[in-house]
């Protein structure tokens, strides 16, 4: 049935942090609004879903260029998350559509995440849970494979807020802590209790490289044979940002090789990860299934803040976490 063209249309394309979408059916049907969700997997079904809707929710369904020439009427489009590089900004820019995110979810999760990672790696967790529940009661990896980080080099790509809360807690392990951010000045990064370096710096230095930064196209496939050459022998690689800031297959053979010591993952390139992928079969990999921001109370923040920008809009008023510069 087509909507009533009166009636405010959300469509969400796609959501997989809860089973309905009663809360956001409570917060704006009575504001007249028509919910629609859609659980789009592709942009052609992207495309089909928003042709008619005034408002667009996505999580991680690819909002292309094609299916945002197709939006009729669409006055926003809303992440649920603070990535933004399943939606391309241009096109929507160029078709004077604002794009929101929701940038101050999840920050404590997906740094409590980080740690977790790295102390799964650094302390043999996973490996040596493994091997008591099989019956095993023996020490499953050599001693050079523990590591206290206080004997380490820590590099932290990107001083954004999750980056940040990474150094944070980093900071009470007695770490070194190396840091890049072309956004921050060096007295910034001091600030924040880490030592300012050049990107090829932190790469020869650190014993530990964790990624915060955003899928840009001038930082897709960051992470690649020839930086990875560059990293120490054996380095510790952590990445919750985006799958897409590695070349996972140079991530692979450098895991191989043992360049890359060990590695937690909560983002892979493609996702979900392929069933053959070699990753899952590596006893020095720690993957899971980008969960990072987990927890009920980030949900709640993630889904009103969605909300927010539609009825925000809806009252005439402009929401402040605008992504690709549209001013009205």
């Amino acid at each position: 049935m087509v909507p009533d063209a009166r009636q405010p249309v959300v469509v969400v394309t796609d959501f997989g942090f809860t089973d309905d979408l009663a809360v956001e059916k409570a917060a704006l049907e009575p504001l007249g609004c028509k919910i629609i969700g859609a659980q789009c997997r592709t942009a052609e079904e992207v495309a089909e879903a928003v042709r008619d809707a005034d408002f667009v929710l996505t999580q991680f369904a690819p909002v292309t260029a094609p299916a945002i020439q197709a939006m009729s009427r669409a006055r926003l489009i809303t992440r649920y998350g603070i990535g933004v590089d399943n939606v391309d900004l241009v096109a929507a820019r160029e078709r004077g559509i604002p794009v929101y995110n929701v940038p101050d979810y999840c920050i404590d999760e997906v740094a409590d995440h980080t740690l977790g990672l790295i102390l799964s790696l650094t302390r043999q967790i996973a490996p040596i849970s493994a091997n008591v529940k099989a019956g095993g009661w023996k020490r499953p990896a050599p001693l050079p494979k523990f590591y206290a980080l206080r004997d380490l080099t820590s590099g932290v790509v990107g001083c954004g807020r999750i980056g940040r809360q990474v150094i944070a807690r980093l900071r009470s392990y007695r770490t070194r802590i190396l840091a890049y951010d072309p956004a921050m000045n060096a007295d910034q990064i001091t600030a924040l209790g880490a030592e300012p370096v050049s990107l090829d710096q932190l790469y020869e230095q650190s014993d530990l490289v964790t990624l915060h930064c955003p899928s840009t196209p001038e930082n897709r496939r960051m992470i690649n044979a020839s930086t990875l050459s560059r990293m120490k022998a054996g380095v510790i690689f952590i990445n919750v940002a985006r799958g897409t800031l590695v070349d996972q297959g140079a991530l692979i053979e450098a895991l191989r090789s043992g360049k890359v010591g060990a590695a937690g993952l909560d983002v892979t390139d493609p996702e979900p990860i392929e069933s053959d992928s070699p990753l899952l079969s590596m006893n020095n990999v720690v993957i899971t299934n980008h969960c990072a921001s987990g927890s009920d109370q980030a949900a709640v923040l993630l889904r009103q803040g969605v909300i927010d920008t539609v009825v925000l809009t809806l009252r005439g008023e402009r929401p402040a976490s605008c992504v690709n510069g549209v001013s009205s």
